[in-house]
């Protein structure tokens, strides 16, 4: 199964595709990809989201996700980014929509506790786990491609328990 993961963002969008099976031996996880998408912060906002949802159609065609795992939204410290992330966030819903790619949402706090064990860690916390499960053979610098990956992972983990309790 490919997994895409997707952390929203005007700005940056982080963005991973894993590969994840289940075997005797146990689950395997590899990254494909990894990114981020960048939007020109000067650009119009009506460009931008289009720039945006281009990227995403074009990382779907390429990589061909059985699904795709990305934040959901609920509470938001900073009162100016909430508009725009939501709107970021609509545009790659409707690309994966247009793109029969079923989506699953979680929010940063089930992630963490997938990842990490607890929902109250940190972003050192969450990329020292996100190494342990996937060997990064590249050193991930944006905390927002990172996330990306978690979401993946989170997707991966939740899906195995949903089989395991069928």
């Amino acid at each position: 199964m490919i997994i895409m993961g997707i952390d929203p963002g005007i700005g940056i969008s982080g963005y991973s595709f894993i590969e994840f099976n289940q075997t005797k031996k146990g689950d395997f996880f590899e990254l494909i990809t990894s990114g981020s998408i960048q939007t020109d912060k000067n650009a119009p906002h009506p460009k931008r989201l289009l720039e945006l949802k281009n990227d995403i159609d074009f990382l779907i065609k390429k990589y061909k996700p059985d699904c795709a795992s990305i934040e959901q939204l609920f509470f938001f410290k900073n009162q100016k980014t909430i508009i725009p992330v939501a709107q970021a966030r609509g545009v790659i819903l409707l690309s994966l929509e247009e793109n029969s790619i079923p989506m699953f949402e979680y929010t940063p706090l089930v992630v963490k506790q997938t990842i990490t064990g607890h929902g109250r860690a940190d972003k050192s916390e969450v990329k020292m786990m996100v190494k342990n499960y996937i060997n990064l053979d590249k050193n991930i610098k944006l905390d927002d491609t990172i996330d990306s990956v978690a979401l993946a992972l989170c997707h991966a983990q939740n899906s195995r328990f949903k089989e395991e309790i069928k």
